[in-house]
This record gives structure tokens, C-alpha cells and sequence, in this order.
């Protein structure tokens, strides 16, 4: 059959037992406990992980890498970081966005990230931001999936110029309508803003992907007019409220009434463990909330859920290394999903879940799907987030395009082996 690649002895999140995966012309054709043919190149996972590429939900790669200009975020806070970002983008230019963007991308394809979903500030009226990813998207097709969404980080009501300027950025090529109710200045310019963004959508045959509620106010209820919108213009599966932090603070009756909303609407729900734990209960003192939405909750109802890095080093969050194992680890201890279907749910919530949101087509390790995985220091997907496993191949369209040596420690202890594997 003349294969391009074999990867020999792998287990998947879906098959415990080795397997070998057969790859040709960037597909995968097949997938079975032993392939009996030669291919250009072969890998021996020895029983490792190998695992659809990991997808990015939710990220601001137009601020990424920007920590420090011009200032740092002293407080924390999301307000904070929302003001030094509108002292930052006067400063900007689109080459400058455009570097630390394909910077990220770099960082990004070597953690094993496929794909990205990033949101770009449409408020500036120059829209360089956009000029730069879109540009961006084009340059890093190859190894990297982007989808953009046009948001309105001043308020889609607030700022003059966001429904103009947002049309023109999906004029453009944006992928996708964002929005931020709760920045808006009312309650009910919030709920106005949800109506607008949503018939922009379905005029265009668009998915929505909307900051919903990011904030501890349990009254912030705009996801429930996303959800009822979703519903009233036929959106059903083409929609995702991103943060849905308020419904950490939110009363359980209304939250009992809420999640069947969400479901009943085929809306997904992408939560940021990392920089929700981080920004959200800044203003509680003791007990301090945690502030991730309900993901066990959400899942159970049939919500499909996924989570986002949103931020590395930016206006926002100072940490962060592209790393979605590193995000799955946080969402563990967060939602305290310690059992083992719980933690498998959150390694898909960094791999199938957002795949399933962003659209990916031929996601996955079947035959038929794009020869895009990773192979992992790692047997399986919950020892994967235990230890971070790293990322040993990345391979897109059945060429490998990363590889990082494998974590091994050499050790001088008397009686003890000599090396030691992290993952056993």
C-alpha cells in the first residue's frame, strides 16, 4: 500500500490495548491490533498514549506575550486588565501582534495543541488586530488550525464604533460572533447585546461563541438570554458560552431551571480553570469563591463542555505555558473531579469536546480522520494530566512536526535504579 507512517504499539483514549495506526496522504487508513506492511517512516509508541491533537477553546492570542506593556496588572482583577489593555492597544502594531502571535503558535504546536480558537478585540478602529491574525491564520495553516472571533472587548453597546466595527472584521474573514454582555453598562444593554450578536449570527450562518457572565454576580444571567436567542433563531449547536463563571455564585433553584435551558439549546460551555481561579472571588475575602462553572453539573446534563487556556502572559495572567494538560490538571482540582471517569472527562474536555465545538473536521484517531495526534510520555489519559505528560511527538498530517526527548531522570542512589520515568 506504500504507508508514509506507522505508529507501532500505541493504546488511545478510546482503545486501552496497543494498536498500530497505518497513515497515508495525511489520513489515517487504518487502525488495528497489528498492521502487517512497511511504511517510510515508523514509530514505536511502546505502549504510550497517543491521543487526538489537543484543541484551544478559548484564547486572546492578540494580547498573548504582551505582559508588562505598559504596565502590570497590579490588582489582579479583571477590570484591571480589561483598562490596561485600552492603554496598551494605541501602542500597538499589527507586525508586533503579528510576532508574539506566531510566537505563541510555535509554543503552541509544540505542546501538541491542533487547533485554536482565539478571540480578537474588534473595538480599535484601525483593526490591525485582526488585520495581523488573520494574516496569522493563513501563515500558520499548515501545522495549525485557527478560528477567529469578532469581540467586542469595550461592549458591543458600549463602545461607538463595535457594531461597526465588528461587521467589518466578519467582512474580513472572522470566523465566528463574540460578545461580552456583562461589560455592558446595564443589565439590559446586556440582554440587547445577546439579541444583536445573535441575529448577526443567523444573517450570516455564523456560530456564536460569547463571554458570558464572567464575573461572581450570581444576578449576571445573560447566558440564559444566549440560550433562549439560541433557541428563538435556530442557532441549536452552533452556539458556546465561554466563562459562565456567575453560575459559581448563582442560588441552586435557579441553576436547576438554568442548566436544562442550556442543554435543551445545544449550547456548549467553555470554562478557563486557570484564569477563572485566578480572577474570579478578587473582591471576597474569606471564604473566597472559586468561581469555575458548574462542569460536572453542565456534563452531567449533557452539555458538551470544554476548557481554554485564554490567556499566557497578558494583561490578565502572568503565567501560563500553552500547555491544555496543564489546564485539564487545574479543571481536576477545581471542580474536585477526582474520580476516573471525571478526570477522563476532563482530558476531553481539552481534546473531543472542543473539537466537536470548533467544527474540526476529521478529528479523531479512526480511519478516515487526518493523521493529526500525539504521542505521550504517558499510558493513558489520566496519567497524562497527573504528570503533564510530555509531548514526545506531535504529528500533523502524518508528518512529524515536533518532538521533545522524553523526561528521564538519572539517578546516583545506592540500591535504586539508575533512571527514573515519571510516568512508571
Amino acid at each position: 500500500m506504500g504507508l508514509d507512517l506507522i505508529v507501532r504499539r500505541a493504546v488511545t483514549p478510546k482503545r486501552a490495548e496497543p494498536h498500530d495506526i497505518a497513515v497515508k496522504d495525511g489520513r489515517i487508513v487504518e487502525v488495528a491490533p497489528t498492521i502487517e506492511a512497511a511504511a517510510a517512516q515508523e514509530i514505536d509508541a511502546d505502549g504510550r498514549l497517543v491521543t487526538p491533537p489537543f484543541v484551544d477553546a478559548h484564547f486572546h492570542m492578540d494580547a498573548t506575550l504582551s505582559l508588562g506593556l505598559p504596565r502590570f496588572n497590579q490588582s489582579g482583577t479583571l477590570l484591571e486588565g480589561i483598562a490596561l489593555w485600552g492603554e496598551l492597544k494605541p501602542q500597538l502594531t499589527q507586525e508586533a501582534v503579528a510576532d508574539r502571535a506566531l510566537k505563541y503558535c510555535d509554543l503552541a504546536v509544540a505542546q501538541g495543541i491542533g487547533a485554536i480558537r482565539t478571540h480578537v478585540d474588534v473595538c480599535d478602529d484601525r483593526l490591525l488586530a485582526v488585520e495581523a491574525l488573520l494574516q496569522v491564520r493563513e501563515q500558520v495553516r499548515p501545522h495549525l488550525d485557527l478560528q477567529l472571533v469578532a469581540f467586542p472587548q469595550d461592549g458591543f453597546h458600549r463602545s461607538a464604533n463595535a457594531p461597526a466595527n465588528l461587521k467589518r472584521a466578519l467582512d474580513m474573514g472572522v470566523d465566528v460572533v463574540g460578545g461580552i454582555p456583562h461589560f455592558e453598562r446595564t443589565m439590559a444593554d446586556g440582554a440587547a447585546s445577546v439579541r444583536a450578536l445573535c441575529e448577526i449570527a443567523a444573517d450570516r450562518g455564523l456560530p456564536v461563541d460569547m463571554h458570558c457572565d464572567e464575573t461572581d454576580d450570581p444576578m449576571s444571567r445573560h447566558i440564559e438570554t444566549l440560550a433562549a436567542e439560541t433557541i428563538r433563531l435556530g442557532l441549536q449547536g452552533r452556539v458556546a458560552g465561554s466563562h459562565l463563571t456567575s453560575m459559581h455564585s448563582m442560588d441552586n433553584y435557579y441553576v436547576s431551571k438554568l442548566i436544562p435551558l442550556i442543554a435543551e439549546a445545544r449550547v456548549s460551555a467553555i470554562a478557563n480553570p486557570l484564569i477563572n481561579i485566578t480572577i474570579q472571588g478578587r473582591h471576597d475575602t474569606y471564604p473566597k469563591r472559586r468561581g469555575m462553572t458548574r462542569v460536572p453539573e453542565l456534563a452531567a446534563a449533557g452539555v458538551t463542555v470544554a476548557f481554554g487556556q485564554d490567556c499566557v502572559m497578558d494583561p490578565w495572567y502572568s503565567l501560563g505555558t500553552g500547555d491544555m494538560l496543564d489546564v485539564a490538571h487545574m479543571a481536576v482540582h477545581v471542580a474536585q473531579m477526582t474520580g476516573r471517569d471525571a478526570m477522563r472527562t476532563c482530558f476531553d474536555a481539552v481534546t473531543y469536546s472542543p473539537a466537536q465545538i470548533l467544527g474540526l473536521e476529521g478529528y479523531g484517531l479512526e480511519p478516515g480522520c487526518r493523521a493529526d495526534f500525539v504521542l505521550l510520555q504517558a499510558r493513558d489519559p489520566i496519567e497524562a494530566i497527573r504528570t503533564r505528560a510530555t509531548r514526545l511527538a506531535v504529528i500533523r498530517r502524518g508528518r512529524v512536526v515536533a518532538e521533545t526527548p522524553a523526561r528521564v531522570t538519572n539517578l546516583a542512589l545506592d540500591g535504586r535504579p539508575a533512571t527514573f520515568d515519571p510516568a512508571g
